[in-house]
């Protein structure tokens, strides 16, 4: 079953049939923003407490319409951080989904343009991260700390979206299920769902597809929790963000196998877009990981 409004939650919770036509999956899409940012600038306040993070340096206008340097602590700006990643990265998502669907948004570019579903989560990581990095360097804050920052964050925020896709049935669901591999002692709910009601309005035969965004949610809880253990840890700067592009890059790259995407054919290559990009933070993962190790080793300290 799948709840596309909140009115359907309301109504299969209680049984009352009340007119709230807000979408579930913008409900957890906003959810997913707010305990992203409570994360962030928790993070954030606890390296700059250490100073790993100094303070940021913001132009304001006063009254006068000219512009001042204010100095304050880099938790002060977190939540304006945090709105610029967000909207730029529903910005990327919709047009990374539209480079994946370019035959749909030929055949209804309004539709695909504003459609509840198809949210491209590459394509809001890349960027929103690219549009945070650009503020904070605006900001005079170090890269690479406040990336370390956000990944934990990113990847408990990845979470609770994920959960918004399951909840609305928003498609990105995964191929038919395969009943004769599921094991006797997991619930049948967990194997397969049909997904009745879903907000794309696709009727899926029994006995239902993967539900793989329960799938990346639970795996997304590990990595998150694997980084949140790991954020005090002693490592160079940006070693932090580098595991969270690997983690990020392998579980996408394994529920590919079992997720319906379209598959891009350049030259001899066949793979979805999610593929190639999980392979490209596989390997940028492993890069910043070397780096970050090199960097300790060589015994330099790097700030920025």
């Amino acid at each position: 079953m799948s709840f596309p409004y909140l009115s359907d939650a309301v109504r299969a919770l209680t049984g009352y049939n009340l007119p709230l036509p807000v979408p579930m999956f913008g409900i957890l899409v906003a959810s997913a923003m707010l305990v992203a940012f409570g994360c962030f600038k928790r993070e954030l306040r606890r390296l700059h407490r250490t100073g790993s993070i100094g303070m940021a340096t913001v132009w304001v206008k006063g009254k006068d319409g000219v512009a001042s340097a204010a100095i304050m602590a880099p938790q002060k700006v977190a939540f304006d951080l945090a709105v610029v990643v967000f909207v730029a990265g529903i910005v990327g998502a919709r047009a990374s989904h539209i480079l994946e669907h370019t035959d749909q948004f030929l055949a209804d570019p309004w539709g695909m343009t504003f459609t509840r579903s198809g949210l491209s989560i590459f394509g809001a990581l890349i960027m929103g991260t690219f549009a945070g990095v650009l503020r904070v360097r605006q900001w005079a804050l170090p890269i690479r700390p406040v990336l370390d920052a956000a990944a934990p964050a990113m990847m408990l925020g990845y979470v609770v979206g994920r959960l918004g896709c399951q909840i609305s049935g928003d498609g990105d669901w995964g191929i038919a299920a395969d009943m004769s591999f599921k094991p006797d002692w997991l619930p049948a709910w967990l194997w397969a769902q049909t997904y009745e009601h879903n907000a794309v309005g696709v009727l899926i035969p029994t006995p239902g597809v993967y539900p793989t965004p329960l799938y990346e949610a639970s795996m997304s809880l590990v990595c998150f929790a694997l980084l949140w253990s790991e954020r005090k840890h002693p490592h160079q700067s940006g070693w932090l963000f580098a595991m969270y592009l690997l983690l990020a890059g392998v579980e996408r790259l394994l529920i590919e196998r079992i997720r319906i995407n379209p598959v891009l054919v350049v030259g001899r290559l066949h793979a979805t877009q999610a593929e190639i990009i999980s392979v490209v933070f596989i390997l940028l993962g492993v890069v910043g990981l070397l780096a970050s190790n090199s960097r300790r080793n060589g015994g330099v300290l790097e700030r920025s």
